[in-house]
């Protein structure tokens, strides 16, 4: 099994990442220490960017996903009566143009179903105990819910087990940053009298705390209440009685809301922490074992799940002997680690703009923020920010040269209906698009991992070459296909025949 990789945790995060190498043909093992799924909904929310990238997988997963779930639309931001800014998505340049509003159990049962059509399946009820990494591999130590000892030896270990994540701990990494002082509550209930149609959310400003509806069905909404200061006797926070739900509802909320029963509810308090390196040698640490931040815009499974995607396709090239070059897994922790601290940054801000207390701070938020929210360059900037599809990697280690008349090196190349995603099949490929004017490609370019199929390239000319996970990896100009070339030289790229497993 040295040649493997051991995925400890198996929630949204550890199951996309080893489907994501299970279809690039990477053997994996998947562990879990909880002996059953839980059915209660958690994270409900799937942005585009995320869905475009399940689309890769193939077998219809995304599709799958969005015939399960609700859309929403329309993001209503509310201080009493008053209407503060209304966010359509629907002019977002995705595919995916909505928010899918699906419980957590319910994407995790979609997920397991693909997984196991490529021969994995996750071990729950076996749990990490220990390991150690050398230059070669990791010996771990696992133990069964039986209570049965097992010595395992893989070439690699990826953390995707949480918050309070076991291999975190065993690497003595610290979990940089802050718990803030405060209380929240969760809980999907049934509802009547919610006066928006169901492809909106809301969320209310309110002296006392924010209250935030997702629209989860035609009855169904999550419900997220900002309780106020913590209390320092207790380590943790309580979900309130139903009837509080109710009253702060009737309080914040714009009346006539009725909760006729609830499903679930939980308590919470925020923490905004991130480790310091996303990769100690090889042991790589994905989703909240990495990082951690407010709830709000809903961003924590989906940065996870793209932790995920950002580093398999990278780490399948390599592990295949596709491409060589250190910096490919090297470049997993700048990338992935920038997003986090900026998601970090970005649902901090919101928090606070929600829990302002000062009279006459909230009346100039207000003021502000309904100016502000009305201009639609600023609209444009906060839907890229929610659907995730504004994320780029400008700062990357694997950005090449950016051609003056086109898209810079790092950005998201927004994906085509007419066309296959990138990064699809069984092997990541590097994908060209190229103008009229481009002429001929060099035949031994395509010896790598460079899908053979050139994409037209209509808008700006030029030459482009497209990532796995959709990013631009360099533009040139017509003609200037050495450069190209060079670039996957850089890289390590190695033909597909003369390619072998590295250890």
């Amino acid at each position: 099994m040295a040649d493997s990789v051991l995925i400890v945790g198996a929630g949204p995060v550890g199951l996309t990442m080893a489907l994501e190498l299970a279809r690039y043909r990477v053997p994996v093992r998947l562990v879990d220490a909880m002996t059953a799924r839980a059915n209660t909904s958690r994270a409900v929310a799937l942005w585009p960017r995320t869905l475009e990238l399940f689309a890769r997988a193939g077998g219809g997963l995304s599709d799958e996903l969005v015939g399960l779930g609700n859309r929403v639309t329309v993001a209503n931001i509310l201080a009493g009566d008053e209407p503060i800014a209304r966010v359509e998505l629907k002019d977002v340049a995705t595919p995916y143009p909505f928010v899918l509003m699906l419980p957590q159990s319910e994407t995790e049962r979609v997920l397991v179903r693909h997984l196991e059509a490529l021969g994995v399946s996750a071990e729950l009820g076996v749990e990490l105990e220990g390991f150690d990494a050398d230059g070669e591999a990791v010996s771990a130590t696992l133990r069964h819910a039986d209570g049965r000892g097992e010595s395992v030896r893989h070439g690699w270990m990826i953390a995707c087990d949480g918050a309070h994540s076991v291999v975190r701990h065993h690497l003595g990494l610290p979990f940089e940053g802050d718990t803030l002082g405060s209380d929240w509550a969760q809980g999907d209930f049934h509802m009547a009298g919610v006066p928006f149609p169901v492809n909106e959310f809301a969320t209310y400003w309110h002296e006392e705390g924010p209250l935030v509806l997702f629209p989860m069905g035609p009855d169904r909404y999550r419900m997220i209440v900002g309780l106020g200061a913590s209390d320092e006797a207790s380590s943790r926070a309580a979900p309130p009685p139903v009837e509080t739900f109710q009253t702060l509802l009737d309080r914040r909320g714009p009346g006539g809301i009725v909760l006729r029963d609830a499903i679930w509810t939980s308590a919470f308090r925020i923490n905004e922490r991130q480790v310091a390196h996303y990769r100690a040698g090889r042991v790589f640490l994905a989703g909240d074992a990495a990082h951690v931040h407010s709830p709000a815009g809903g961003q924590g499974m989906n940065t996870g799940m793209q932790d995920a995607i950002n580093l398999a396709w990278k780490f399948a090239l390599v592990h295949r002997g596709l491409c060589t070059a250190p910096v490919l897994l090297d470049s997993y922790d700048p990338e992935r680690r920038a997003v986090g601290a900026q998601v970090i940054a970005t649902s901090g801000r919101l928090t606070r703009l929600a829990t302002l207390k000062n009279p006459l701070a909230r009346h100039i938020r207000n003021a502000v923020m309904h100016f502000a929210l009305g201009l639609p360059p600023v609209q444009h900037v906060l839907e890229g920010n929610l659907t995730e599809t504004s994320i780029g990697y400008e700062d990357s280690p694997l950005n090449g040269v950016s051609w003056q008349a086109g898209a810079r090196a790092g950005a998201r190349v927004a994906p085509r209906e007419d066309e296959a995603p990138y990064g699809a099949g069984d092997t990541p490929l590097f994908t060209l698009r190229a103008g009229e004017g481009a002429g001929p490609p060099p035949a031994g370019l395509f010896e790598g991992p460079v899908d053979p199929a050139v994409r037209p390239n209509p808008a700006a000319g030029g030459i482009e070459l497209v990532r796995p996970d959709g990013y631009l990896a360099m533009a040139v100009a017509d003609g200037e296909w050495e450069r190209v070339a060079r670039y996957m030289e850089a890289l390590g790229a190695r033909p597909p025949a003369a390619a072998s497993p590295s250890p």
